[in-house]
């Protein structure tokens, strides 16, 4: 058996540390982490696709031509928006990348001018139609009965219609109308598909535990409708309107093209098409470059709305 060493001079025992008591790190407990949630987790899975920020970036660009047209037609053209009809239907030349128009005008600065109407459409005709739905929705699947089965036919009729078919008979009905009209018409035709999207939703949540549980503490049926059971069902009607997007401006540039939409003088991409179908073969960039940025919108739209239902899909990941 050793015996303890001696200790040097000014050396001071200390006692051991007893076990069992936490250290001042531990004692801390584990770090606070946020907390998970689905918005959260569809956040980080968006994030990371290459694809999503390729659309964002298309369509903020197309959103910055809309709002802002000269400010583009400024910094790549230098004709100051003078129209000269010695120069109708010229191609593509140096300050004038997209060309001529039939009355000699530059024509990018006709496309991007021609994007304001498609964008306004698609985001009020979308915005119309998700309010029609959610209060719809709302109403036909939390009270069910006889009101559930009202709406539930109405939603039936509308459906049944066809988008641009039915948009069309309207239109030719009332041959002057504008954007505003144009729109109307639209949110009446597409507001069925998020309705029925939202009445299914209410049904899944309605019955869930902690909508019971504020029911028996004396909620209303509006509190219990706005506080309760929308924030938690309407996820999936927002992203079928973010894919509704692409389609409603795709509809409305078909409408153009047709005739019974907007009409001269005023410019969209549809009315640019309708145009240049006459011209196609000896001068290809009329139809080229408003169909390719019309393509890329709508792709733009419809490709983002995919991600994003994705992402909110746990099944689909």
């Amino acid at each position: 058996m050793t015996s303890p060493q001696p200790s040097a001079p000014g050396d001071t025992l200390l006692p051991p540390a007893p076990t069992g008591i936490p250290t001042s790190s531990e004692a801390q407990g584990p770090q606070q982490t946020a907390p998970a949630s689905l918005s959260r987790d569809a956040w980080h899975q968006l994030s990371r696709r290459p694809l999503v920020w390729v659309c964002l970036a298309a369509i903020t660009l197309i959103g910055l031509m809309a709002a802002v047209p000269d400010l583009f037609t400024t910094l790549l053209t230098n004709d100051n928006g003078r129209c000269e009809l010695s120069r109708s239907k010229l191609g593509p030349t140096d300050g004038h990348p997209f060309g001529y128009d039939l009355q000699g005008c530059d024509y990018l600065a006709q496309v991007m001018h021609g994007s304001r109407p498609s964008l306004l459409a698609g985001v009020a005709v979308t915005t119309g139609a998700l309010l029609v739905s959610v209060v719809l929705g709302l109403l036909s699947g939390f009270y069910g009965g006889w009101v559930d089965n009202l709406l539930s036919r109405a939603t039936e009729v509308f459906f049944g219609l066809p988008f641009v078919l039915g948009a069309t008979v309207i239109l030719v009905a009332f041959p002057r109308h504008g954007l505003g009209a144009m729109t109307l018409v639209l949110v009446a035709l597409g507001w069925s598909t998020m309705t029925r999207v939202m009445r299914a939703q209410v049904i899944a949540v309605k019955d869930a535990d902690y909508v019971r549980a504020a029911r028996m503490c004396g909620a209303r049926p509006t509190r219990l409708m706005l506080r309760h059971i929308l924030p938690n069902a309407i996820t999936p009607v927002v992203v079928v309107a973010m894919l509704n997007i692409g389609n409603v401006i795709s509809g409305e540039a078909t409408l153009d093209f047709l005739g019974v939409g907007l009409q001269y003088p005023a410019v969209s991409w549809g009315l640019q098409l309708n145009t240049a179908q006459s011209y196609f073969l000896d001068h290809p960039h009329l139809l080229a470059f408003p169909a390719l940025f019309l393509s890329a919108t709508v792709l733009s739209f419809i490709l983002l709305g995919d991600a994003v239902r994705d992402a909110y899909d746990p099944k689909l990941r």
